[in-house]
């Protein structure tokens, strides 16, 4: 992918589901005006979920998500619906295709009843308009249906319209910082080039953070931990803010002077893609920990792990330093999210710059709905280094937990 395409993460995610051979994935050919699904009469030709990234007026870069029928059988059926079924945990709007020939529609308003419980917009799709014109069928009778060809484009410009008129407003949002920004201010972002970093290039959060600095007027200025002190000595007016990786936190603070407001890339994406104040108050089960306690340590993507690994090693480090415990790890990563809770007693949870909102936001719920508490990699790291109140001073509804909870 092209470093100036816009990421998935950040994309509206569209998602297409229904029965086998409805039309699902000529609909999306037809949305996209691409072949980018294989269209075939036979059932179950689309087995895996396909992605297609394309810009969608009037609302811009999204992401189409074709999926395999809501009816397949069989035992490997079963688990190509289940798969189908996780897609909804990251969709934005979602398209249930129907052919209009079918007498019974149970299949899909089980699946409507799961996508109003997730508070996901929705349209019910009738295709195949050039062969049947729709009849209201009782059980549909209560829903808007809207009809289209895939075969013909009759339509496809007003599902369109209707697509971009269902999505969220908050989902279009996309400020990582600029809300804490005027124009003029100087942001110093602080990023280290070690073996973890990627060879020529910046990675993904730090990437969109420089993109939201000069959307919104700032100047933003990049330096390594080690250079912090004499670029800000170098300074002719205080930057507004100081933005590190929260690997380097301890040295960052100390070389910021306290009236420069200082926080983490992960913090900030805490607030961008999930529940900054639920992270906050994950943090404080930290001190109530038991030895053997077992611990989940989930990423929203996978790569390549080096020897002294942030998720698999240093957060492990960290944690027993502080608490002089020890502790049961497990690790999940890309789209795999550990369903069963009952057995953990804390998720650290990576800065989801791979994930969109909605996945992230259900995994913040799942983690609620079970009563585990959730923490991400930067919210952590200030708290076991003893900077998170300094950390959350841009953030005031966030401080002000952190406070209540500590008086208690």
């Amino acid at each position: 992918m092209s470093l100036n395409k816009t990421p998935r993460s950040s994309r509206v995610h569209i998602a297409i589901f229904g029965r086998r051979n409805v039309g699902k994935s000529s609909l999306i050919n037809a949305l996209t005006n691409q072949n980018i699904s294989v269209v075939s009469s036979t059932p179950g030709t689309t087995t895996d979920p396909v992605y297609k990234s394309m810009e969608l007026l009037p609302l811009g870069p999204v992401v189409f998500i074709d999926t395999a029928g809501i009816d397949d059988t069989g035992d490997l059926g079963t688990l190509r619906v289940k798969k189908t079924r996780q897609v909804l945990n990251k969709t934005d709007v979602a398209l249930i295709v129907i052919d209009g020939e079918s007498s019974t529609y149970e299949n899909e308003l089980k699946l409507i009843k799961q996508i109003e419980d997730k508070n996901i917009p929705y349209l019910i799709v009738h295709n195949k308009s050039d062969q049947s014109v729709y009849d209201k069928n009782e059980q549909l009778k209560d829903y808007h249906v809207i009809s289209v060809s895939a075969k013909t484009g009759a339509g496809i410009d007003n599902l369109k319209k209707e697509i971009s008129s269902h999505v969220p407003s908050e989902t279009l949002k996309f400020q990582v910082i600029g809300d804490l920004l005027q124009p003029s201010d100087i942001v110093v972002l602080v990023v280290p080039i070690d073996k973890a970093a990627p060879k020529g290039r910046l990675i993904l959060p730090q990437q969109q953070v420089i993109r939201d600095c000069l959307e919104s007027d700032a100047t933003a200025i990049i330096t390594k931990e080690h250079e912090l002190r004499d670029v800000l000595n170098t300074l002719n007016k205080p930057p507004k803010m100081v933005v590190t990786d929260s690997q380097v936190f301890a040295k960052v603070s100390a070389d910021t002077p306290k009236d420069i407001l200082l926080t983490s890339f992960s913090i900030l994406f805490a607030r961008f893609k999930g529940d900054l104040e639920t992270l906050v108050d994950g943090a404080m089960a930290i001190d109530s920990l038991q030895n053997n306690d077992r611990i989940l340590i989930s990423e929203g993507c996978t790569h390549h792990r080096q020897s002294d690994d942030i998720g698999t090693v240093k957060i492990p480090r960290w944690l027993t330093q502080y608490t002089g415990k020890d502790f049961q790890f497990e690790y999940t990563s890309g789209s795999g999210y550990k369903e069963d809770m009952s057995n953990i007693k804390l998720i650290i949870h990576c800065g989801a710059c791979m994930l969109n909102k909605s996945e992230m936001t259900h995994r913040i719920e799942h983690a609620k709905k079970n009563n585990v508490p959730i923490v991400n990699y930067g919210v952590l790291i200030a708290y076991v280094k003893g900077i998170l109140p300094r950390a959350l001073e841009p953030f005031p509804l966030a401080k002000m937990i952190l406070e209540d909870k500590k008086k208690r």
